[in-house]
């Protein structure tokens, strides 16, 4: 189990290697999009809010260069740490991402302020933006936020599915908020121009830190729940809260957005982020797709390690309910998922402009606000 199939974990529970090229060319079958989702999707600013690049050592394959280069992404805002990692192990997951930036300046580059998407998408190199989904790391110290984000750190969360001496989360039953350590955390956060992320944050939890914010928060990864019920998905209240706080909602692409056992298709994707522009308006609606650049491995082999990760987390006590589908969308298991969700919105009679937002520039827009010191 490599370091960045750990850090995957974290959210999108991928523990598996990159599909091989034969597997990557079924899986891409189907994934075509009309002249006028491929054009805006060439020129768009594209920010993936989580999404990862699953590192294997060095040197990186030739391949798997290719393919961040040809994916169409901009930016993409990446977990470092896993969902329960501890300083030390932080530090190295960083620094698998900081060689890859150093190796290769071609294709990779850090970013630390806005102005550095802009620069990403220009030189057309594939930005990395560094972020937490646990805790664990911080250690409940408040400086560790400090230091994180002088080391590039830019997105935090203030729990994972369980309690943090910070916040609960979704899985923590009944519900309850912010500590006084959290809203502490959340201060510190937005005095440093760190984004508040809510992704896992139970409902009391995402109240509160929406409250006691004085800067947008996000949620860069979730559904919704008036689509599908389920504790990861956010509802109405909650998604109108964040938009009227100027906060993003990226859009996942898991089985969390239907019922089990159906494995989601794009019309499913698609009815989520519908329902969310329809509820946050089109200023408020991204993609934060919890999944690897590399598609998702469908193999044998593969779905084996899978079930055993399932198990592990279970064990673990950080699982969710439905966590018993493959994790991708049918349809959307290719690197330029964001040109087919393009391509989709635009069929449903979307003007380009929404498309064009929803592909990243309405995460550009927040992290303008929330990073500035």
């Amino acid at each position: 189990m490599n370091r960045r199939e750990l850090a995957a974990a974290a959210g999108a529970l991928v523990f598996l290697r990159a599909l091989p090229t034969g597997a990557f060319a079924a899986q891409s079958k189907g994934a075509t999009a009309s002249a006028e989702a491929h054009d805006l999707y060439r020129r768009a600013v594209v920010v993936d809010c989580n999404l990862a690049a699953d590192i294997d050592g060095f040197p990186i394959s030739a391949t798997d260069l290719d393919m961040y280069r040809g994916s169409g992404l901009t930016a993409i805002k990446t977990t470092i740490g896993g969902f329960n990692d501890s300083f030390e192990s932080t530090i190295k997951d960083m620094a698998v991402y900081l060689q890859a930036i150093e190796t290769y300046p071609d294709v990779f580059m850090q970013i630390r302020r806005v102005e550095d998407i802009a620069a990403a998408k220009r030189e057309r190199r594939l930005g990395i933006i560094l972020s937490f989904e646990g805790v664990g790391m911080l250690e409940g110290k408040l400086e560790r936020i400090e230091l994180f984000r002088r080391l590039g750190v830019r997105v935090m969360q203030l729990s994972y599915n369980t309690t943090s001496p910070f916040a609960a989360g979704v899985m923590v039953n009944p519900p309850s908020g912010l500590t006084e350590l959290g809203h502490a955390a959340v201060a510190k956060m937005n005095e440093r121009g760190v984004a508040v992320d809510l992704s896992h944050a139970g409902p009391k939890t995402t109240e509160d830190a929406i409250a006691a914010s004085a800067r947008p928060v996000l949620v860069t990864h979730g559904g919704c729940a008036a689509i599908h019920p389920h504790p990861r998905n956010k509802t109405d209240q909650q998604l109108r809260a964040l938009a009227d706080k100027g906060g993003v909602i990226g859009i996942f692409d898991l089985p969390y957005l239907t019922a089990s056992p159906h494995q989601p298709e794009v019309k499913d994707y698609i009815d989520h982020m519908a329902h969310a522009l329809s509820v946050c308006g089109e200023d408020h609606v991204g993609i934060g797709s919890d999944a690897t650049v590399q598609p998702f491995d469908t193999s044998p082999q593969a779905m084996k390690e899978f079930q055993k990760s399932l198990v592990e987390r279970r064990a673990a006590g950080v699982a969710a309910p439905e966590e018993d589908r493959p994790l991708y969308v049918v349809g959307l298991n290719v690197p330029n998922r964001g040109e087919v969700i393009a391509d989709a919105l635009l069929q449903r009679n979307y003007p380009p402009r929404v498309a064009e937002k929803v592909l990243g520039s309405n995460f550009v827009r927040v992290f303008g606000e929330i990073w500035k010191t």
